[in-house]
């Protein structure tokens, strides 16, 4: 029997630090209201999507640093998104900065969850891959500091049985590892919901700024077609407190092909009607990891080409 997901990207223009949650839940549903006007069962966000980008600022007091963190999910200002989704009928996919109480302190991590059609949180990802520094480099026009104010995520890529299909998630800079998108496809992942937030500027790499559009792409392809997955690769674009950055939201088949894209940098819904088997042939043919794949040769050309694997 065909499995079909209407799946929604709801790209999301800039954030400015003014912004209340309040505000920003309010665009938040005004997006859901236009998913389940075009016949959407879930929607993705993207990364961060409560606020704006902080890790572009330097910070020292720890309790400024909190104050875009979330607490507790949903609470009390996203609780209207959790409410009105529910009454829509809609599931969700959305990107927030966790503080979380684990063992015995305070952690925080970038993260994601997945949220089913009757309100329930199903699946829970927190970002692996950081990018950016942890030092003051007053000298850049601004500041990456993810591996400043986050922790490496310590979930791994779990999937999850949701939406009538087997589901993952990963978030910006994972899109740019093979292993993210391997990891799921190793368990059966059948769609893969990625948010992202990215400058069009690389401060220590200005050569590759005229690469951005075609590396976002690549990455999400390649990802999508290697492991026989649907992605839905969402964004915050437009300029954001003066930080120009990448929109271009886009949904990817399995097979690799763009199949809806934004068309602009602000607020924008795109929907695709997903079939969920369109992964099958890849992944029962020239991607049948099982029959095709030999991971004990790989010791064996590292050994011979003298290559040193990472501790």
């Amino acid at each position: 029997m065909p499995r079909h997901l209407t799946v929604g990207a709801a790209q999301l223009g800039p954030i400015e630090r003014r912004h209340t949650r309040r505000d920003v839940v309010e665009r938040l549903i005004a997006l859901l209201r236009d998913a389940s006007r075009m016949g959407c069962e879930l929607v993705v966000f993207p990364e961060l999507a409560l606020t704006t980008f902080f890790p572009r600022w330097w910070m020292e007091d720890q309790a400024e640093i909190d104050a875009f963190f979330e607490r507790e999910m949903p609470g009390n200002e996203t609780a209207p998104l959790f409410t009105e989704a529910k009454r829509l009928g809609l599931g969700f996919c959305l990107g927030y900065a966790e503080l979380a109480h684990e063992d015995g302190r305070i952690r925080h991590f970038n993260t994601a969850i997945l949220v089913e059609r009757d309100g329930r949180i199903v699946g829970k990802y927190r970002k692996v891959h950081l990018p950016g520094h942890a030092e003051h480099e007053p000298q850049r026009k601004f500041q990456h500091l993810e591996k400043r104010y986050f922790e490496p995520g310590n979930l791994g890529f779990p999937v999850f049985r949701a939406f009538g299909g087997i589901m993952g998630m990963c978030i910006c800079n994972d899109r740019r590892w093979p292993e993210t998108y391997r990891v799921m496809g190793l368990q059966g992942v059948e769609m893969v919901m990625l948010g992202y937030n990215t400058p069009l500027h690389n401060p220590p790499a200005p050569d590759q700024d005229e690469h951005t559009w075609f590396h976002n792409q690549l990455s999400m392809q390649a990802g999508a077609y290697q492991n026989g997955t649907w992605v839905i690769g969402v964004a915050k674009g437009g300029t954001e407190e003066g930080v120009p950055s990448l929109a271009d939201s886009q949904i990817i088949a399995p097979s690799g092909k763009v199949v809806a894209r934004a068309a602009a940098s602000g607020d924008e819904l795109i929907a695709h009607r997903c079939d969920l088997d369109a992964g099958k042939s890849y992944t029962s043919g020239i991607f049948n990891f099982a029959q095709h794949r030999r991971p004990e040769a790989y010791g064996l050309i590292v050994e011979r080409t003298g290559a040193v694997p990472p501790p």
